[in-house]
């Protein structure tokens, strides 16, 4: 995987992050979902340095490779907002100031946070398979709730630790031969450690309290995205079955939003590598790219 790419372990203070990083030209930064690591961007990643891009993929903090802080009561330190401090750390550290961003499924919320946060960081963002969490928590449904039950389950403490530890493999399923094999025995061996689980479990945590809260606080302050904005959904997964035309949502917090659904499930990067890529690259062109 990720032949010419290289890799590091980059302190930013309370966390540690695994990076992956290769190409020449304009950065775009990769952030993966749960409960991948940065190895699933691994078809993708080459054809976007194939295009011209310096491709920087982490470990979002806890997952993976990558290390946060101690787990407190007010999950603070696996909010989205530390983890987008942590994305803008790491650039800097590789001598990037400003670059593009992708951000699929719970990287997706980190993504948001980053271009409200730093939107001086951020020259385009793109938004795979999610719509913001409180957007998602106004419109529970019984549809939802089934669903997406797992959201409220990993909230609960203590429990989905025991759960997800005493037989990962028969919580999580992934196969090789979609994945990739050394994609999927990264991704394996991150699912058996109960330090990951425990992470992962801290960013769906983080996501109904306070990541939820900084939401509500840039809606009343009224805080939008300012930069270019793609919308991407997977026609295979439900996020369209239950909201319609995910761009309508997008919308009330962007300025510029653009978009389409790609011919997948829901792990795109894995299924649809060279979709994914062609619909970023067109994004990351100047002009009006994708409708």
């Amino acid at each position: 995987m990720f032949e010419g790419f290289e890799t590091a372990q980059i302190d930013v203070g309370p966390a540690s992050v695994f990076v992956r990083y290769g190409g020449e030209g304009p950065p775009v930064v990769l952030l993966h979902g749960h409960p991948r690591t940065s190895a699933t961007w691994h078809r993708v990643a080459p054809l976007l340095v194939a295009a011209g891009h310096t491709v920087v993929c982490p470990d979002l903090r806890g997952y993976g490779h990558s290390r946060g802080p101690r787990f407190t009561e007010d999950h603070e330190g696996y909010s989205k907002r530390a983890v987008a401090g942590d994305v803008v750390a790491v650039m800097r550290h590789l001598g990037h100031r400003r670059f593009a961003l992708l951000g699929h499924d719970r990287g997706g919320y980190v993504a948001l946070r980053l271009v409200l946060d730093h939107p001086e960081c951020v020259s385009r963002v793109a938004f795979a398979d999610c719509v913001p969490l409180t957007e998602h928590l106004s419109r529970i449904t019984v549809d939802f709730a089934t669903q997406w039950w797992h959201w409220f389950f990993f909230a609960q403490p203590g429990i989905p630790e025991r759960v997800i530890t005493a037989d990962p493999d028969g919580w999580y399923h992934g196969d090789p031969e979609t994945m990739g094999r050394e994609n999927h025995e990264e991704w394996r061996n991150a699912t058996r450690d109960p330090d990951v689980v425990r992470a992962m479990l801290e960013d769906y945590r983080a996501g109904l309290t306070v990541d939820r809260r900084h939401e509500e606080a840039d809606r009343a302050a009224g805080r939008r995205i300012t930069c270019p904005a793609l919308v991407l959904w997977s026609l295979r997964d439900d996020l369209e079955d239950l909201y319609g035309d995910p761009r309508d949502i997008w919308r009330s917090w962007a300025d510029d939003v653009r978009g389409l659904g790609i011919d997948s499930g829901h792990h795109v990067a894995e299924e649809a590598p060279e979709a994914l890529a062609s619909a970023l690259t067109d994004f990351l062109r100047p002009g009006p790219g994708p409708e």
